[in-house]
């Protein structure tokens, strides 16, 4: 894990990490499936997107959601109904 790294000035001890993790838990999780592969790679090939990114739509979008926070996809931009927002956007 990139957090607990002994080369990181500012690393988590192990146990913090463990804590963390866990405490993400009380989120649900999206499994990656065929499906949202499947989707992923049109997503991709219509939005331009990287792979990464058109999985991540499409697991929201499997998990009901229409809204993702992303610094890095377009804010505001609305992918086949799953709308971006960026969380760090100054408002204005």
């Amino acid at each position: 894990m990139q957090s607990t790294r002994e080369s990181r000035r500012d690393r988590l001890r192990h146990d913090q990490a463990v804590r963390l993790i866990e405490s993400f838990c009380r989120y649900p999780v999206q499994d990656l499936t065929l499906p949202i592969v499947r989707a992923a790679f049109v997503t991709r090939t219509r939005w331009g997107l990287s792979y990464w990114d058109a999985a991540i739509l499409e697991a929201a979008r499997s998990s009901g959601c229409d809204v993702v926070l992303s610094e890095d996809l377009s804010d505001q931009q609305d992918y086949g109904g799953i709308r971006v927002e960026n969380p760090f956007r100054e408002a204005g």
